[in-house]
This record gives structure tokens, C-alpha cells and sequence, in this order.
């Protein structure tokens, strides 16, 4: 049977946009990806790679770079959004004018609108109403590994049963396995926290903690996000798969997380913000980290760890001390 070939347009030239735009075009499919950087995307085109982001990975020979935004809103039939979540909603207002009926609209990114610490979808709901086909992508993926063809499973949600199948089916590969599902409120809410995870995991690591308080970390915070996704309205199952417990044990556990990097710099006691300068992408758990605590604590659940991990970010609580709070709270049931 012949695949069907789909256009697509892949808004957002970092790593991990750049994996999933080779990815899809090494499918067959009409690719282009785009970068707000006229500069870049012609040095993206002469060198036919990622020199920033994914040195040494050459691109498809389909694959094609733009800076023209309503070009590349005008080549496809699904947009696939994968940038910065501060730039999330800028990025919406900014395809607005150029959608169409026929247009069907995923996004890969992960975390939280700044201050309003609303879901992606929620701000898609909100700029664009209900006129399109909506989806999420996410799991426990490494961009350089997609690239490089490495194994790797992600889940695509959506309310539209038909989308999530055509995308899954766009994406899926013999070294790459999408899943559907439904949940689109678990899958942000585990990409979310995870990342704010990865930092406390890290800042364990660097204080020379262990393995157990590692794998300790790892598992009160499951139970921490799952506590916010249910509350949001999430199914808990949810937290027990690919977008939950898969990202977050990768997350938290391989130094190719910048989020994880942060964590390990802050708990050698370097300074926060020249450790991201030095990480040199956008690490999405710094703020996360605060809508995160303001978004549980508005809604009255307990996360510890976000809350320590978001102390030591935005208020210079010592690594130390935060582990030492963690410590002395009083005993309780696991499972409570």
C-alpha cells in the first residue's frame, strides 16, 4: 500500500523541531521548516544541517528552510508547532491571519504560559477558537537521538480521533513508534512538570546524593505530577506511560536534558543564570517552576518538590536547605 504523502510545515528551528522536520521528511513527506531568522534559515539551507543545534546531522534532500512564514502556512495542510512556551502564544497570533478550514494544527512543545499558567491548549483555544484539528505530540524523546535514527516512541493526543491517526501515521518509522491517544490535558501536564523534575534530579545528582535519592525524586515526583493532572482534569493512567513516567525518567536521568544540566550546575553551586547562558538553549523548568507552584498551589495541591525546586530558582533557597525541608515533613501515607 502507498503511504500518503501529507504537507507539512514545522514552525520552530531548534533541536527538537529540527529532529521532528528530518524525521517527517525522511518519511516522504513535504517538509518545510521554519525559522523567524531569515540569516539562519539560508545558513540552514547552504549547509543542509543544524549547525547549532545538530551538528553533523545532515538534513534530507526534501527537506526545505524558510523564513516566510505565510509561504510555509500557504505549502501546508498541518502546521506543527515547536517552539519556546513564552513564545507559544506569539506564535499563534502570529499564523492567525494565514489559516485556512483545510489547515490541521499540532504542537510538540512543552510547558506553561508565563503568569496566566495556562495549557498550550487552552491558548490555542483562546487565539484560534475551535476551527481546526488539534493535537499534541510528546514522550520521552532526545532530539539528537531522533535525528540519528536511534529508537523512540512518542504519543499523539487529540480530541480528533482521524487527526491523531493521520499525524501518528505521519511520524511513525521503522526506528519510530507513535501512539494515539485522548487525554490532551495529561500529556501537556507531564511534558510540563517533568522538566521542573529534571532540575531537582539534577540538583540531587550534583550534591552527590545517589541513586536512591535519585530514584526516590523520581517517584514522589510521578506522584506529584499526576496529582496536578488529575486536578486539572487529566486520567491518572495517563501519568503511567510514554508522556508521563517515560519523559520523566528520561528527563531525569541522561545528561543530554538541559534541564538536568541546570539542576546538576545549581546543586555544584553555580550561579543559575550563567549556567543557562553556558547550556545555551532555552531551558523550559526555570519558569515552568513558578507557574507550576502557582498553579498548585491556587488549586490546593501538594508539591513538595516544586515547591523546594521553585524556592531554590526564584527565591535563592540553598540547595541544601531544600532538601532539608523535604526531609522534615511530617510522616504520611504514600498513597495519600
Amino acid at each position: 500500500m502507498t503511504r500518503p504523502c501529507y504537507r507539512i510545515g514545522v514552525l520552530g528551528a531548534g533541536s527538537w523541531g529540527t529532529a521532528l522536520a528530518m524525521l517527517l521528511a525522511g518519511n516522504g513527506h513535504a517538509v518545510q521548516l521554519w525559522t523567524h531568522r531569515p540569516a539562519r534559515a539560508e545558513e540552514m539551507s547552504q549547509a543542509r544541517e543544524n549547525s547549532a543545534y545538530l551538528p553533523g546531522l545532515p538534513f534530507p534532500e526534501s527537506l526545505e528552510i524558510s523564513a516566510d512564514l505565510g509561504s510555509v502556512l500557504a505549502h501546508a495542510e498541518i502546521l506543527l508547532l515547536v517552539v519556546p512556551s513564552h513564545v507559544f502564544r506569539q506564535t499563534l497570533i502570529a499564523i492567525k491571519p494565514f489559516l485556512q478550514t483545510q489547515h490541521k494544527l499540532a504542537w510538540a512543545t512543552k510547558g506553561l504560559e508565563p503568569d496566566s499558567r495556562k495549557l498550550l491548549h487552552q491558548q490555542v483555544k483562546e487565539e484560534l477558537g475551535e476551527m481546526l484539528a488539534t493535537a499534541v505530540v510528546s514522550g520521552p524523546t532526545f532530539a539528537r537521538e531522533v535525528a540519528q535514527k536511534l529508537p523512540g516512541a512518542v504519543t499523539v493526543a487529540s480530541r480528533d480521533s482521524a487527526f491523531a491517526a493521520q499525524l501518528a501515521d505521519a511520524l511513525h518509522t521503522d526506528y519510530f513508534r507513535a501512539y494515539i491517544g485522548r487525554d490532551v490535558v495529561g500529556v501537556e501536564v507531564g511534558g510540563a512538570v517533568k522538566n521542573v523534575l529534571a532540575i531537582a534530579a539534577g540538583a540531587a545528582d550534583g550534591l552527590g546524593f545517589g541513586a536512591n535519592a535519585r530514584a526516590a525524586l523520581i517517584a514522589r515526583g510521578l506522584a506529584e505530577v499526576t496529582r496536578l493532572g488529575v486536578a486539572l482534569g487529566a486520567q491518572t493512567e495517563t501519568f503511567t506511560g510514554l508522556t508521563g513516567l517515560g519523559d520523566l525518567v528520561l528527563t531525569c536521568t541522561d545528561n543530554q536534558s538541559r534541564n538536568r544540566r541546570l539542576g546538576l550546575a545549581v546543586g555544584q553551586g553555580k550561579d543559575i543564570q550563567q549556567a543557562m547562558k553556558d547550556i545555551g538553549q532555552v531551558v523550559e523548568g526555570f519558569n515552568t517552576a513558578r507557574e507550576v507552584h502557582a498553579l498548585a498551589q491556587s488549586l490546593g495541591v501538594d508539591m513538595p518538590i516544586t515547591e523546594q525546586i521553585y524556592r531554590v530558582l526564584h527565591e535563592g533557597l540553598s540547595p541544601h536547605d531544600a532538601v532539608r525541608a523535604l526531609m522534615e515533613r511530617a510522616i504520611r501515607a504514600e498513597h495519600d
